[in-house]
């Protein structure tokens, strides 16, 4: 019997060498993409938002949502601090554009009515360095942590309001420590 030739070329090593790279490379312009435009990664560095979030707890923040959406009360976003721009500062919204932000008596008032936030564990002693009642300028947003006693905020100059554009994402996941993992509230 005679032995078949097999026709069929063999891939040279070099050209399967080529596929790999094309494959790499398309799959790390998918990570960028994904990680410029829609999620990211974060760190929480400091104590200004517990006992929501703590220490070394590590968030995917969605940086899509908010070129469709407005950011609400409530939510917790990551900006770029002011004086620093390579720092990332995480807090909760409280105040709205147009809103009128008063803190008295220890307690935050919204355009005249208390504000109520069950996320927070003591009372607020720090008024911040800004003169109260504060109006939140139009597309900007007033931002706190939830260790009001702990935390460099909107109360303060150096941190000011929050541009619209200059807020990077809505903090959604909790992904370490692993105990912890789930949606952030």
């Amino acid at each position: 019997m005679e032995e078949k030739q097999n026709n069929s070329k063999k891939p040279s090593l070099m050209s399967e060498f080529i596929e790999l790279i094309k494959e790499i490379v398309i799959v790390l312009a998918i990570v960028l993409f994904i990680r410029t435009f829609i999620f990211e990664n974060t760190k929480v560095i400091g104590p200004s938002m517990e006992p929501t979030l703590h220490e070394n707890n590590a968030l995917i923040v969605n940086k899509f949502e908010y070129r469709f959406t407005n950011p609400e009360r409530g939510e917790i976003i990551v900006f770029p601090y002011k004086g620093d721009p390579s720092k990332h500062y995480i807090k909760r919204i409280i105040g709205l554009p147009g809103e009128t932000v008063d803190i008295r008596d220890n307690t935050v008032y919204i355009d005249g009515k208390p504000l109520e936030e069950d996320y927070i564990l003591e009372t607020m002693e720090q008024r911040g360095d800004i003169a109260f009642p504060f109006v939140v300028p139009e597309d900007t947003y007033f931002v706190m942590g939830d260790n009001r006693n702990n935390s460099s905020d909107s109360r303060y100059q150096d941190v000011g309001t929050i541009e619209k554009s200059k807020i990077i994402g809505h903090a959604v996941i909790r992904i370490w420590p692993l105990n912890e993992f789930g949606m952030v509230k």
